[in-house]
């Protein structure tokens, strides 16, 4: 089984900045894809930024320029590197992993617990 554990969020000024950190853990041999997705109050969970295994990374037109994706895939953690926060970036924010090979099975569709970022005006 895969778990994914978010850290980093918390609150902030509009104009700073935060890191997230999604770290999965279970025999994991590899990961495909992983993901940063959020989830507003009152809206829809939406794509933030994600990575696939030797690709190059792809963000929602609302955070390019301001956040970016990593992984290390050494330690099978992905960051997300939060500037330039603006109050519109308040969420909930998820990790997910798609493709996760451990030596057992292959794990699609695996959420975090989310983490919560406020961004004060």
């Amino acid at each position: 089984q895969v778990q994914l554990v978010e850290s980093g969020g918390g609150l902030v000024q509009a104009g700073g900045s935060l890191r997230l950190s999604c770290a999965a853990s279970g025999s994991i041999l590899s990961i495909n894809v992983i993901a940063w997705y959020r989830q507003a109050p009152g809206k829809q969970r939406e794509l933030v930024a994600r990575i696939i295994s030797g690709g190059s990374p792809n963000y929602a037109d609302s955070v390019k320029g301001r956040f970016t994706i990593s992984r290390d895939n050494s330690k099978n953690t992905v960051y997300l590197q939060m500037n330039s926060l603006k109050p519109e970036d308040t969420a909930v924010y998820y990790c997910n992993a798609e493709g996760v090979v451990t030596s057992h099975f292959i794990y699609n569709d695996n959420w975090g617990q989310g983490t919560q970022v406020t961004v004060s005006s």
